[in-house]
């Protein structure tokens, strides 16, 4: 015999939605990029965002590659503020044309690789750390 509750479908309450994994998402990588950039006087501190990004993402250490790769560019961003500010400063804005493009290829292209890389590699080792721990 089938009882009345065997046709009744779960609550509302425990259906997932992708738009809460998204947000969250966004949310451990600014709260990730907000750590990186204020240790950002400390060897290490894009790992070190990225690891709490990735530590409050959870789940798999796969899903440390998006939350560290956008904790990473959001790190990025003052780097490239403050790169074209020195160099405007520094350069001058008449002075040494192709210094001036090699070195904001060289930031941009460099930088980005160095920053979004380790952001992404902390991230992993974040997601590792809160499963094994």
């Amino acid at each position: 015999m089938d009882s009345p509750s065997a046709d009744t479908p779960p609550p509302i309450e425990t259906y997932g939605s992708d738009d809460e994994s998204d947000s969250s998402t966004v949310f451990n990588a600014l709260v990730g990029a907000a750590v990186g950039i204020v240790l950002s006087f400390v060897p290490g501190s894009t790992v070190i965002g990225g690891a709490v990004a990735g530590y409050l993402e959870g789940g798999e250490p796969a899903d440390g590659v998006p939350v560290g790769a956008l904790a990473g560019f959001i790190m990025f961003l003052p780097v490239v503020l403050f790169g074209f500010f020195g160099m405007a400063l520094f350069v001058g804005p008449a002075g040494g044309g192709g210094f001036g493009v090699f070195g904001i290829l060289f930031l941009v292209v460099f930088g980005g690789l160095y920053t979004v890389g380790l952001s992404i590699l902390g991230a992993v080792v974040g997601i590792f750390l809160k499963n094994d721990l």
